[in-house]
């Protein structure tokens, strides 16, 4: 069973994420609402959480950062990402499971 915070999508795959910046570590924390609570080394300021974040997920699920793009929540702690490629869901829950 797929967690409830990632969901398939004809083009892709969406994970709906709650992102904490200015964290002593980038790391996944837990689950908060229905979401995969991420927190993240980089501040709230000049996009560079959000650039942080893509960088992470590229390098924590093994696939080229041009494959991740943020679909909303550029100015909230509130994202939804999609991924695309030859990655599936399930090694994307096991990968960032909390």
């Amino acid at each position: 069973m797929m967690p409830i915070w990632l969901k398939q999508t004809p083009t892709g795959i969406v994970l709906h994420l709650h992102c904490q910046p200015g964290a002593k570590l980038t790391k996944v924390v837990g689950l908060h609402d229905g979401c995969l609570k991420i927190s993240l080394q980089a501040p709230a300021l000049e996009n560079k959480a959000n650039e942080m974040l893509l960088s992470w997920l590229s390098k924590q699920l093994r696939v080229p950062q041009k494959q991740i793009q943020l679909l909303s929540g550029q100015s909230s702690r509130i994202k939804r990402v999609e991924i695309w490629g030859s990655i599936t869901p399930e090694q994307i829950a096991q990968a960032l499971s909390p």
